[in-house]
């Protein structure tokens, strides 16, 4: 059972992460331009907000593939919130997280004490969260948010976004909670033995339910951040999201088997998807390539820990 990764896996990451770096700079000479690096944050906070507790759920060896839907619903919620209800846009941000967070509660209650897989669970709800956000939205956006509300997503604080500052201060507290804390020391005893773990007086059942709530709420968190950057509060907020959710969090080196990974892996993992990305998309790459791209990334990243662990085993 290891809390952090050797620092040679974290070498290799940060290695991957200037590769390609160099070769999106070739693609685009616009890409490492100051201006294109402080966008490229703007659209990578949102996946990296949720990667954060995906990160501790994969470390148990589950799953979450409802944060996308979670995320398009919170996003409902607060236009909803704010254009029907009359509520202040603060009063609808708070009720947005609450949902999200709700939302996640409920996963976790499926899991946890329902004892059902978290891979059929997050996918039912995957779908059930997607379709209340439709019911709610009716398929209408909600536009028109009061200035103090666009700090969040557009603001800058001197040179840099101010949802980067927020992003940098979420990552800095999970990586303390995991790596410091005995709760820390719970979410990997878990994902190397959830039987042994609850044999030495780990609640398994709690930790879970606390991990899929926190899901929930960061997916909550960036629906608000989300809406703020768009101006927009729409059902297909987050769509999509899940894969490179995931992607981020597996490349950074966290296995799908459990019991290892961190959270400045998951950050180099991010960086490397968002940089990818970016570049393609400077280079004028259509989105279904970056995503056949990014999904090989994927079944590279989880098909080589698995051969690691055979070979170490």
């Amino acid at each position: 059972m290891k809390r952090i990764l050797p620092i040679g896996k974290e070498a290799v990451l940060a290695a991957v992460l200037v590769g390609v770096s160099v070769c999106m700079a070739a693609l685009s000479p616009r890409f490492l331009s100051i201006q294109n690096l402080l966008e490229m944050t703007r659209h990578f906070v949102e996946i990296g907000l949720m990667a954060l507790p995906m990160t501790l759920i994969i470390i148990t060896a589950g799953i979450d593939l409802s944060v996308g839907s979670i995320m398009g619903l919170c996003a409902v919620i607060l236009g909803w919130c704010w254009e029907r209800c009359g509520l202040g846009i603060w009063f609808a941000v708070c009720a947005a997280c609450t949902s999200g967070c709700l939302a996640g509660l409920a996963n976790g209650v499926l899991v946890a004490f329902g004892r059902i897989p978290p891979l059929i669970v997050t996918l039912a709800t995957m779908a059930i969260y997607r379709g209340l956000a439709l019911g709610i939205s009716q398929g209408r956006p909600v536009f028109s948010y009061p200035e103090s509300f666009y700090v969040l997503g557009q603001g800058y604080i001197g040179p840099v976004p101010v949802q980067l500052l927020v992003f940098a201060a979420c990552a800095l507290g999970v990586g303390m909670v995991l790596a410091y804390t005995r709760f820390g020391r719970a979410i990997y005893a878990m994902g190397a033995s959830e039987e042994t773990a609850r044999l030495s007086g780990t609640p398994v059942k709690t930790a879970k339910l606390l991990l899929y709530g926190f899901s929930g709420l960061m997916a909550g968190i960036a629906a608000v951040v989300y809406v703020s950057r768009v101006s927009t509060a729409k059902a297909d907020a987050g769509l999509g999201y899940e894969l490179d959710v995931i992607s981020a969090v597996v490349l950074g080196g966290t296995s799908v088997s459990g019991g290892e990974g961190s959270v400045l892996g998951t950050v180099l993992g991010l960086l490397t998807i968002s940089a990818l990305r970016n570049g393609l998309t400077l280079a004028g790459s259509p989105a279904e390539v970056q995503a056949v791209i990014i999904g090989s990334l994927l079944v590279f990243a989880v098909g080589l820990d698995s051969l690691l662990r055979r070979r170490t085993s």
